[in-house]
């Protein structure tokens, strides 16, 4: 089995706060350690009342606190909405206090509405920089030539690895004319997941950062002791993601024991559309799907999700994926 990482988005529950939800993310991450994995990598995203990874370096900075050898990570910093300078200064800072185990991939989408977008002081043309900012990035975090200007302190040479992420094949073309390791969201965004992989290692250019491709994809996952349990705690992703595409994003809701009595058939087809790389099931289930789509798509890394409504069984499902 390749190695397996864990993406975590500090799910805020209807019954909890921010507070709660990132001290959970530190005991998850306590735990993902002591399973094996060998990320643990927070998300960016803005004006989402069920996700506080929002300062994904300061979450950051709070996992790797509380850990001592799992790689940690940005999965990932939504580029455009920050300067590249200011990005190497905070994961150079990070490598700083923590060593060499940080990871910083990039994305180019906004993460999240148009209106906060603004808020954030971008506007809807930040991506078409996508590919400068990257490279521009890079500069800060090599070694700096004698008559650099400007430099990323901390930050430049700290080499940490950076990564591009993406749903669609554009970052997949951009991380092989770079010779990054690229990520694939598939565990919302399936529609390109075999495409982009492929467009990936086609076009593939070793670079000083990398001899080969190397590509990761991300399932989520809702193990349990029974099928009808593993069931139950999907439904609560379920009905956040239907909130979501009906403009009203909210905390994580608690699990309901039938979707279909409570979600009309359109809306739930959309939403389990987008969570269609999904293993769910008994232990037996979740290993066998998560070896077939390893072996479907010749990922050299997977990385996993879990949006739990309990904390408990966050963990056991997580732990159980592990014991493959």
């Amino acid at each position: 089995m390749v190695p397996l990482s864990i993406l975590d988005l500090a799910p805020i529950t209807a019954d909890s706060s921010a507070a709660e939800s990132l001290q959970r993310s530190g005991d998850l991450a306590a735990h993902a350690e002591q399973w094996g994995y060998r990320r643990f990598w927070m998300a960016e995203h803005h004006n989402m009342t069920g996700i506080a990874s929002a300062a994904t370096a300061v979450a950051l900075a709070h996992i790797g606190s509380v850990t001592s050898s799992i790689r940690i990570g940005a999965g990932g910093i939504m580029l455009p909405n920050h300067a590249p300078l200011v990005a190497a200064e905070q994961f150079g800072t990070l490598q700083a206090l923590y060593g060499d185990r940080v990871d910083l991939g990039l994305g180019r989408a906004p993460g999240t509405d148009g209106a906060t977008l603004r808020a954030l002081r971008r506007d809807y043309n930040s991506a078409s920089s996508f590919p400068d900012d990257v490279r521009e990035l890079l500069g800060y975090l090599d070694d700096a030539s004698e008559d650099a200007f400007i430099r990323a302190v901390p930050g430049q040479g700290t080499h940490v690895p950076v990564w591009i992420l993406g749903s669609s094949l554009f970052g997949a073309q951009l991380a092989a004319a770079l010779g990054l390791p690229y990520a694939f969201a598939s565990h919302f965004a399936p529609d390109h997941l075999h495409a982009a992989l492929d467009v990936y290692r086609r076009e593939f250019k070793p670079s000083r950062y990398l001899s080969e491709p190397y590509a990761m994809a991300a399932v989520n996952v809702f193990a349990a002791d029974t099928e009808e349990e593993a069931v139950r705690l999907k439904s609560s992703m379920q009905l956040q993601f239907v909130a979501l595409r009906r403009g009203n994003p909210r905390p994580l809701p608690a699990p309901v024991d039938d979707i279909n009595a409570v979600v009309d058939p359109v809306s739930l087809a959309g939403a389990n559309h987008a969570l269609k790389y999904t293993a769910c099931g008994t232990p037996t289930e979740v290993h066998q799907y998560l070896r077939d789509f390893v072996a479907a798509t010749g990922v050299d890394e997977l990385m996993l999700t879990c949006h739990a409504y309990d904390h408990t069984a966050r963990l056991r499902s997580l732990e159980i994926a592990a014991e493959i």
